[in-house]
C-alpha cells in the first residue's frame, strides 16, 4: 500500500527534524546500504538497541535488483516491528526519473549523481539536473544531496593502498562546495575530504582542517560517502564538524560475506541458509553499533 502525500510529508519533516538535531547536538545520522534483507534487519536491531536514529539507503544498482517499492515497504514494516526511527535515501542514482520516482514513494533522502554515470559530465548538465530534482522535490519536502564531481572507488574490498595523490585531485574545495550548493539548492552537500569508496588495505585520512572550511562555506548539511575503513575518531570529529550523515556498505559486506563463509564451513550439511543467519546477522549488526557509537547518534532517535 503506497503512502499518502500527507505520510509522506510528516515523514520528509521528521527527517528534517532530524537534521536539525544532529546539528544542535553534533552528532552524524548513519547511512546504512542493503542490498539483502538480512542487512536491513540488522540496521534495524541495532538503532533498536542502541536507540539511535538511522537512514536505510539502496543505490541505484540495489534498488533494481531489490526494487523502488520493495523497499520502502520493508523499510516502514521493520520500523514499525521494530519502533525505531529509519529513514529511506536513494544513493548516488545517476538517474533524474529514477530520483522522481523515489520522491514519489515517498523516500525521505534522495541522492542525485549525474557524475556516477558520466565521469565527464560538465559542470552546466551536473548543476541543471541536480537543480530539476531539488524543484521536484519540493512537492514532498525530500531532502535533496549532490556533489559536483565523479567520487573516488567502488563499495568493494580492495588489497591495494589508496593512491592519495590521486585522490586529492578531486578533494571539494571551500569555494567549489559554496558554489555549487548555491547554484542547486540541495540541502546536503557530499565532500571528499580523503573518504573513498570502498574498503582497503591501509585506513583512510580525513582531511579535517578542509572539511571544517568546506562546513564553514556552505548553508547546508554536509555528508561523508565512503565511510568504510576509516578510523573512529575521524567520525567523532567530523561530527562536531558539521557532518550529518555518512554512509557505510563495503564495511557491511565484509562482515556479510565473512561471517556467512565461516558458518558455511563449520556447517557443511546444512542446507537451510536461514538457519546459519542469526551469526550473521549478529555480525553485521556490530559493526552498524560501532559506527553509531562513533557517530554520536546512540540515544538520539525521537520518540
Amino acid at each position: 500500500m503506497g503512502h499518502t502525500i500527507h505520510d509522506i510529508r510528516h515523514n520528509t519533516t521528521r527527517a528534517r527534524h532530524l537534521y536539525h538535531r544532529a546539528q544542535l547536538d553534533r552528532f552524524a545520522v548513519g547511512a546504512f546500504n542493503i542490498d539483502t534483507q538480512e542487512t536491513l534487519v540488522a540496521v534495524a536491531k541495532a538503532a533498536q538497541k542502541l536507540q539511535a536514529p538511522a537512514i536505510v539507503e539502496v543505490s541505484s544498482r540495489e534498488a533494481q535488483v531489490l526494487g523502488l517499492e520493495n523497499v520502502r515497504m520493508m523499510v516502514d514494516n521493520y520500523k514499525k516491528e521494530y519502533n525505531v526511527e529509519l529513514y529511506l535515501n536513494l544513493d548516488h542514482s545517476p538517474s533524474v526519473d529514477m530520483c522522481k520516482r523515489a520522491i514519489d514513494i515517498g523516500y525521505e533522502f534522495i541522492h542525485i549523481d549525474i557524475s556516477q554515470a558520466d565521469h565527464q559530465a560538465s559542470d552546466s548538465e551536473i548543476i541543471a539536473k541536480t537543480r530539476e530534482v531539488v524543484h521536484y522535490a519540493s512537492f514532498t519536502g525530500a531532502l535533496v544531496e549532490s556533489e559536483p564531481h565523479y567520487f573516488h572507488g567502488a563499495s568493494n574490498v580492495y588489497n591495494q593502498a589508496i593512491n592519495y595523490d590521486e585522490v586529492r585531485k578531486t578533494f571539494s574545495t571551500p569555494a567549489g562546495a559554496k558554489a555549487f550548493v548555491e547554484a542547486t539548492g540541495i540541502d546536503t552537500f557530499a565532500a571528499a575530504v580523503g573518504n573513498l569508496h570502498g574498503r582497503y588495505a591501509a585506513p583512510k585520512v580525513l582531511d579535517l582542517a578542509l572539511l571544517g572550511q568546506i562546513a564553514q562555506a556552505v548553508d547546508c548539511a554536509i555528508s561523508l560517502h565512503g565511510g568504510s575503513g576509516t578510523p573512529l575518531h575521524f567520525f567523532k570529529d567530523a561530527a562536531k564538524l558539521g557532518v550529518r550523515k555518512i554512509n557505510i556498505n563495503s564495511d557491511l559486506r565484509y562482515a556479510y560475506r565473512t561471517t556467512l563463509e565461516k558458518v558455511l564451513r563449520e556447517h557443511p550439511q546444512e542446507y537451510a541458509i536461514i538457519s546459519l543467519m542469526p551469526e550473521v546477522y549478529a555480525a553485521v549488526q556490530a559493526v552498524i553499533e560501532e559506527k553509531m557509537a562513533a557517530f554520536g547518534s546512540a540515544g538520539k532517535a525521537a520518540p
